[in-house]
């Protein structure tokens, strides 16, 4: 145990829950996992683990696991609406999905993802429709893409008391100027990724996804950082890792990326149930007497 770990945590001083203190991931307690309890978590060392969901049952499911942190991540719009980018989604998607993961959890700290649109018109915006997933949805924290370009509208919202998640690196929102590339390499492009993960820590942000990053560049950005970083193709040193739940699962058809692990291949079992069912509905083997009202 390090000397940090050892030593009694603010919430610790506070009196905080011994559930909140212990772990996040798996943890049990009565309460919704906070901003303040990722914070401590930082501070422990301790790593956790993030997945998105877009869907009550879900996101239950997730829950009950002990996932700590769901994201309602605008990736709905490739996976889940059938859309070609993130790009498409509205607010009133983003809105009423977010509503059904909140309803589908009781420990989770929810993250809605603010959707192409409906920040970059600056902080006035933002803060409108962080206010509307906070409020209509029930969320409790935001995350936006973007790092100096984002500051204003980062430090608008977390001063009207909503807790905001940045995202740094590669963001998908800005896939008609980027691509689908590692974002970082080089000299140049590391110090700007540095400056922009800065950035959103001094507008206030509780933690910042990078996505598709050097692992040696997220391991700097994550030493040089107070607040925790969630990796995603950045290597295995940052505070949190996240997939996107269909990937993880083995949902996702086609070639997956480099930085994603299957752990099941649900797709397959979903295809096989279905020509079971299909075959047995053909062959009047469905419904047997068992599944029949008299």
């Amino acid at each position: 145990m390090t000397q940090l770990s050892a030593a009694r945590t603010p919430a610790q001083e506070a009196g905080a829950p011994s559930d909140s203190v212990k772990t996040l991931y798996g943890g049990k307690g009565n309460r919704r996992i906070t901003v303040r309890d990722i914070t401590v978590a930082k501070e422990r060392g301790e790593k956790w683990p993030m997945l998105t969901a877009y869907d009550a049952m879900t996101a239950s499911v997730f829950d009950e696991a002990g996932i700590p942190v769901l994201l309602v991540g605008d990736s709905m719009g490739n996976v889940h609406l059938g859309y070609e980018t993130t790009v498409p989604v509205t607010m009133d998607e983003m809105t009423m999905l977010s509503a059904a993961v909140v309803r589908g959890t009781k420990r989770a700290l929810i993250v809605g993802d603010l959707p192409f649109g409906s920040y970059q018109e600056g902080p006035t915006q933002a803060l409108r429709n962080a206010m509307r997933l906070v409020k209509d949805a029930g969320v409790g924290a935001v995350k936006l893409e973007g790092g100096e370009r984002s500051h204003r509208q980062i430090e608008l919202i977390v001063e009207s008391g909503i807790p905001v998640m940045a995202h740094v690196g590669l963001t998908p929102q800005s896939v008609n100027t980027m691509g689908y590339r590692v974002q970082g390499r080089g000299e140049e492009a590391a110090q700007q990724l540095l400056r922009d993960a800065k950035a959103v820590q001094d507008a206030g942000a509780f933690a910042v996804v990078l996505e598709l990053v050097p692992a040696v560049l997220a391991a700097e950005v994550t030493r040089t950082l107070h607040i925790p970083t969630v990796g995603i193709g950045a290597g295995v040193e940052t505070d949190a890792q996240v997939l996107v739940a269909t990937d993880m699962l083995g949902l996702t058809g086609g070639r997956m990326p480099r930085f994603v692990k299957q752990y099941a291949e649900l797709r397959s079992v979903i295809g096989d149930a279905a020509r079971t069912f299909a075959d047995e509905v053909v062959g009047g083997v469905f419904p047997a007497e068992e599944h029949s009202v008299h």
